[in-house]
């Protein structure tokens, strides 16, 4: 076995940056596409498809951008919505596990949720929301069974930006909520 090692080299190899890998560009939204998140998601599930791509989802969310009209407005840190009447929502519950759990529930009119967080994106297609009255909610939407899991995280709820605009007044901005 050959132990002669060019300590230069070596030290070259252990100092220099890491090699960044650049992400594979996502190839130009075809011309007549017309598929939501939602839509692929149903088709994954009636097995019209197997997967879904990164492309199929780039275009689905640029998709739904361009169905937001122009003069809505996007949601923003620290906006405070009230629900003009009762709906069913959707909400994601969130895991010290390597999975999240989904369902829905009834928002009042009247409750009032809260965007946490700034969107990604500077026109988002949506926005996650944090119920004010977090726990209250949170008994009534999320299964007990879950709810009282050890691994049981938070749930929060999602609404895209028409939905924010049309199902919901905007309150106030710069709501500064607390999560219990």
């Amino acid at each position: 076995m050959d132990w002669n090692i060019d300590l230069g080299d070596l030290i070259r190899r252990l100092i220099s940056k890491p090699r960044v890998l650049k992400p594979t560009p996502v190839p130009p939204m075809p011309s007549d596409w017309k598929l939501t998140y939602a839509d692929l998601v149903a088709e994954a599930k009636a097995g019209k498809r197997s997967s879904i791509g990164r492309p199929e989802m780039e275009w689905a969310k640029e998709y739904e951008r361009s169905l937001i009209p122009a003069d809505m407005r996007s949601p923003q840190k620290g906006d405070l919505y009230e629900s003009l009447a009762d709906q069913t929502v959707g909400y994601q519950t969130d895991w010290a596990a390597p999975y999240s759990g989904a369902g829905t529930g009834t928002l009042f009119a009247g409750e009032q949720v809260w965007i946490e967080k700034a969107p990604r994106d500077e026109r988002p297609v949506g926005a996650d929301a944090v119920p004010v009255e977090y726990k209250k909610l949170e008994e009534r939407m999320v299964p007990e069974q879950e709810r009282t899991s050890s691994k049981y995280g938070s749930f929060s709820l999602y609404f895209t930006t028409i939905e924010l605009n049309t199902n919901f007044k905007l309150v106030r901005t710069g709501f500064k909520g607390k999560r219990p």
